[in-house]
């Protein structure tokens, strides 16, 4: 990985990246915004699920609502974090938090997909007065719990070396 992070580093691309004031800040901020989105819409969903919000409505048309939002801040998160990565691609891809991140991405996105697919493949079943089983609220916590470790990590990923030690070879 020491190969590749030090070929990426000196690829025009990168150099453009990282010698720019302002391009890494402002990929952050994008990142970091997007990340607040995201933990939004996923909020709502899973606290529709555990049954304190918007009873009203049925988890289909909560999930119908803002399945969008969570792929979409997916998406965009991906194409930030990729700038970020090809911007500092040693602090990235020498850090043991960046990798346990990306570990506990594919988790959550495994998790949200299968949701999303369990929910439109029977339909039938979550009725306006559903009663959604204990197992579907334990998933909805962990993987509410998931996505808070994804942006611990991605924060634990400036001190990595301090915090892990002989676990992140960085620099």
């Amino acid at each position: 990985m020491h190969e590749f992070a030090s070929w990426l580093a000196g690829t025009a691309f990168s150099q453009t990246i990282a010698s720019s004031l302002w391009m890494i800040p402002a990929i952050q901020s994008v990142h970091i915004l997007t990340f607040a989105v995201l933990i939004g819409a996923l909020l709502v969903v899973d606290l529709r699920i555990l049954g304190f919000a918007s009873k009203d409505q049925s988890l289909v048309t909560v999930t119908r609502r803002y399945a969008p939002w969570v792929w979409g801040c997916i998406a965009v998160l991906a194409a930030t974090g990729l700038l970020l990565i090809v911007g500092e691609p040693a602090r990235e891809l020498l850090s043991f938090s960046f990798w346990v991140k990306m570990s506990l991405l594919v988790i959550g996105i495994i998790i949200a997909a299968a949701f999303q697919i369990h929910v439109r493949n029977n339909q039938a079943s979550w009725s306006e007065t559903e009663t959604v089983q204990p197992v579907t609220k334990i998933f909805a916590v962990f993987s509410f719990f998931i996505w808070v470790g994804i942006i611990a990590m991605g924060r634990l990923i400036a001190w990595d070396a301090d915090i892990w030690g002989s676990l992140s070879p960085q620099p």
